[in-house]
């Protein structure tokens, strides 16, 4: 089914809005509607850009990243306990020379 990339485009503009709605209105840390809003925000790019691309061959210069946070967590974690403080001070020395 080719999504017509005009009513995509729509679909991402009201998408926008409402993530914006979302975002500014006050909110609490991991406030669902933001979450939500963020979705259906990614949802509706990816049918956009797909739409372009099947209708007119064409893309955005855009692209989502992909989201693992669990693993760029424990990532991050692993770096921090890669690095104690002497090892901190001595690359500010090397950094310095």
């Amino acid at each position: 089914m080719t999504v017509d990339p005009r009513a995509a485009l729509d679909r991402l503009i009201a998408a926008l809005e409402a993530h914006y709605t979302a975002v500014a209105a006050p909110h609490g840390e991991d406030d669902p509607a933001v979450d939500d809003a963020y979705d259906i925000l990614a949802d509706a790019f990816e049918v956009y850009d797909d739409a372009l691309g099947t209708v007119h061959g064409e893309a955005t210069p855009f692209y989502l990243a992909e989201e693992d946070d669990a693993e760029d967590d424990e990532d991050e974690d692993e770096d921090d306990e890669d690095y104690d403080d002497a090892d901190v001070d001595d690359l500010a020395d090397e950094a310095s020379r």
